[in-house]
C-alpha cells in the first residue's frame, strides 16, 4: 500500500478524501467474525478500524502525527455517513459508530467523490480566459502597458537628446488605484511562484483580495511585530486580552485576580469560547481553499517554502483577523513551552489540547467538509511551531513594491493625446531591461576558468609584493609558499629565478692514480 502527497491545486480537500478512502479500502485487514451465533466474512470491528486508520493517518505526510484517536473515530463516523463503510446488515447514513466491537464491511459501490472540473468554453462563444499571473509579460508588468521595448528605447533616446530649453511633455500621473494594484499583483505573483501552480484563479478569488489589507498588515505594526488597528472596536475585548495574558505568563499573572483549583481551565475555556463566537474563522472562508493548498508543502524538505507561502497568505487577511491570529499563536506557543502550566485536560497533553481546541476557529470551510478537523489540526500545529517567522513582515516584498512604485513615478512615458487622459487608461513605462547569462560550451568554460583563476593568482602575487604593511621576513615566507604552490605563475613574474634555482650538477669525482708499488719505491 503506497500513499502519495496530494499536491496543491483546486479541490484539494476532495482529492484528500478520495486518497484516504482508497488507502483505507486497500489496506484495512478483513477477517471472518462471529456475532449473535452467525458468521460474517470479509468484515472488521470498529476497534480494529480505529487502530488501523489512526496509525495510517499519523504516518501519512498529508496529515501528520497530531491526529488523535478521537478524530479518527469522527472520521469513521463520516465514512459511515457517506457510505464508505456499512454495518454487516447493510445499514449506513443514520447509524452511529462507536469505538467498540460492532462489525462493519465495505460496500460494493465505489465511495470516491467525483472531482468537478470546469467546462472548457468553446471558441465559438468568444469567451476569453482570464489571464493568470504567470501569463503576464513580466514579473511586475501591468495590463495597461501598451508600448513595446523598441518604442520605449526610441523614447528614451529622444528624451536624452531633448534640448534642455524645450518645454517638458505632460506625463501621466500614478494614481492611488495604480499603487493598490501594484501591492496586490506583486504579492500574488510571489505567492504563485512559491506554490508552483500555473494559476491562482482556481484556488483564490481575486475579487476577495483587498490591497488595503496587505498595506495595513505590512506597515502598521508595533515593536513586537503585531498589527495595530485604527478602529479599536474590532480589537479583542479587554477581558479576553487579560485572560490570554494570564495564561501566557502563568503563573506570573495579576495577583489581584482570584485563584482557585482549576482556575486556569476556566480561563482557557473563556478564551476558546470567545474565538468560537466570532462570525467566521480567523483565516476567513474566502481564503480556505488557498490555505488548504499550502498544506501540501508541509514536508521536511519543503518546510522553508511552506513558511514563505504562509507568510504571504496571512498578509491577505483583514488586519483584525491577522492581529487575533498573532496574539492567539503567541499565547499557544508560550503555553506549550511553559513547564509550570498545569494540565488543561486530565487525559490529553497541553499542546494537543490547545491544537484541537482552537483548530476549528482558525480554519474552516463555509460548507461542511469531512476533513476540516484533520486539516485544521495540521495547519494550526505548523502555525504554532513557526508563528514568529510566518507572522512577520517580509522585508523583501516591501522593498520590491516600494522600488517599483518609485520607478513608475519617475519613468512614466508622456501622454500622446487627450484621449488617453479622458479614457483613464494609464500608460506606464516598462521596467528596465535585464540581461541574462548565455550558455557556453565546455571548452570555453574550462578556458575561462583557467584564465580567471590565473588572473586571481597573479593579483595575489602582486599584492604580496606591494604590501607595505608586511615585513620582509613574512614577504619572503609567503613568496616561498607561493612559488611552491604556483611555480608557473611565479616563474613568469621572476623569469631569472628559474635559472638561479636550477640544481647545480656536481663535477664527476676524479680518482687520482697512485704510483704502483714496487720494490724500487
Amino acid at each position: 500500500m503506497s500513499s502519495h502527497i496530494v499536491t496543491p491545486g483546486p479541490y484539494r480537500a476532495t482529492k484528500l478524501w478520495n486518497e484516504i478512502t482508497r488507502l483505507f479500502r486497500a489496506g484495512m485487514p478483513l477477517k471472518k467474525h462471529r456475532q449473535n451465533l452467525r458468521n460474517y466474512s470479509s468484515c472488521f470491528t470498529a476497534v480494529a478500524a480505529v487502530d488501523w486508520l489512526h496509525q495510517m493517518l499519523c504516518s501519512n505526510s498529508n496529515f501528520g502525527p497530531d491526529v488523535t484517536r478521537q478524530q479518527t473515530v469522527q472520521l469513521l463516523k463520516k465514512f459511515l455517513k457517506n457510505h464508505v463503510i456499512e454495518d454487516v446488515k447493510g445499514r449506513w447514513g443514520t447509524e452511529e459508530l462507536e469505538d467498540n466491537n460492532t462489525l462493519y464491511r465495505f460496500p460494493s459501490t465505489s465511495p470516491l467523490k467525483p472531482i468537478p472540473y470546469p467546462a472548457v468554453p468553446s471558441a465559438s462563444k468568444g469567451i476569453k480566459k482570464r489571464p493568470s499571473l504567470r501569463d503576464k509579460e513580466g514579473f511586475f508588468r501591468f495590463k495597461s502597458m501598451k508600448k513595446n521595448e523598441q518604442e520605449t528605447e526610441e523614447n528614451r533616446q529622444a528624451e536624452e537628446e531633448r534640448d534642455p530649453g524645450e518645454p517638458q511633455v505632460q506625463r501621466r500621473e500614478l494614481t492611488g488605484d495604480d499603487e493598490l494594484n501594484i501591492w496586490r499583483d506583486t504579492t500574488l505573483t510571489h505567492l504563485q511562484k512559491i506554490l508552483g501552480v500555473a494559476s491562482l484563479d482556481e484556488v483564490l478569488d481575486h475579487r476577495s483580495i483587498n490591497p488595503h489589507n496587505i498595506i495595513h498588515n505590512m506597515n502598521k505594526v508595533n515593536k513586537h511585530g503585531v498589527v495595530t488597528l485604527d478602529d479599536k472596536t474590532n480589537d479583542l475585548p479587554h477581558w479576553v486580552l487579560s485572560a490570554m495574558k494570564s495564561l501566557a505568563n502563568w503563573p506570573k499573572y495579576d495577583s489581584a485576580q482570584l485563584s482557585y483549583p482549576g482556575f486556569e481551565r476556566d480561563v482557557f475555556k473563556t478564551v476558546s469560547d470567545y474565538f468560537y463566537s466570532l462570525p467566521q474563522p480567523l483565516l476567513t472562508y474566502e481564503l480556505y481553499e488557498l490555505f488548504i493548498n499550502v498544506l501540501g508543502l508541509f514536508q521536511p524538505q519543503s518546510e522553508r517554502v511552506a513558511i514563505d507561502a504562509l507568510q504571504l497568505c496571512t498578509l491577505l487577511l483583514p488586519p483584525a483577523s491577522r492581529r487575533k491570529l498573532q496574539l492567539l499563536m503567541r499565547m499557544m506557543s508560550r503555553i506549550s513551552q511553559n513547564v509550570d502550566m498545569p494540565r488543561l485536560h486530565p487525559a490529553i497533553g497541553t499542546r494537543t489540547m490547545m491544537v484541537h481546541t482552537f483548530s476549528g476557529c482558525v480554519l474552516a470551510s463555509a460548507e461542511e467538509c469531512e476533513l476540516d478537523e484533520l486539516l485544521a489540526t495540521r495547519l494550526v500545529s505548523f502555525l504554532m511551531d513557526h508563528q514568529q517567522r510566518i507572522l512577520s513582515v517580509p522585508e523583501y516584498l516591501v522593498g520590491a513594491i516600494n522600488d517599483h512604485v518609485q520607478y513608475l513615478r519617475t519613468a512614466q512615458v508622456p501622454i500622446d493625446d487627450v484621449a488617453n487622459v479622458v479614457s483613464g487608461n494609464p500608460v506606464y513605462a516598462p521596467l528596465p531591461m535585464y540581461t541574462f547569462c548565455c550558455q557556453i560550451s565546455g571548452a570555453e568554460f574550462e578556458q575561462q576558468k583557467l584564465s580567471c583563476s590565473q588572473k586571481a593568482m597573479e593579483d595575489l602575487l602582486e599584492m604580496i609584493l606591494t604590501d607595505q604593511n608586511m615585513t620582509e621576513k613574512d614577504r619572503r615566507k609567503k613568496l616561498k609558499q607561493f612559488q611552491k604552490q604556483y611555480p608557473d605563475i611565479y616563474s613568469r613574474q621572476f623569469p631569472s629565478t628559474e635559472k638561479a634555482n636550477k640544481p647545480k650538477i656536481k663535477a664527476p669525482l676524479l680518482i687520482r692514480k697512485t704510483k704502483a708499488f714496487s720494490i724500487r719505491n
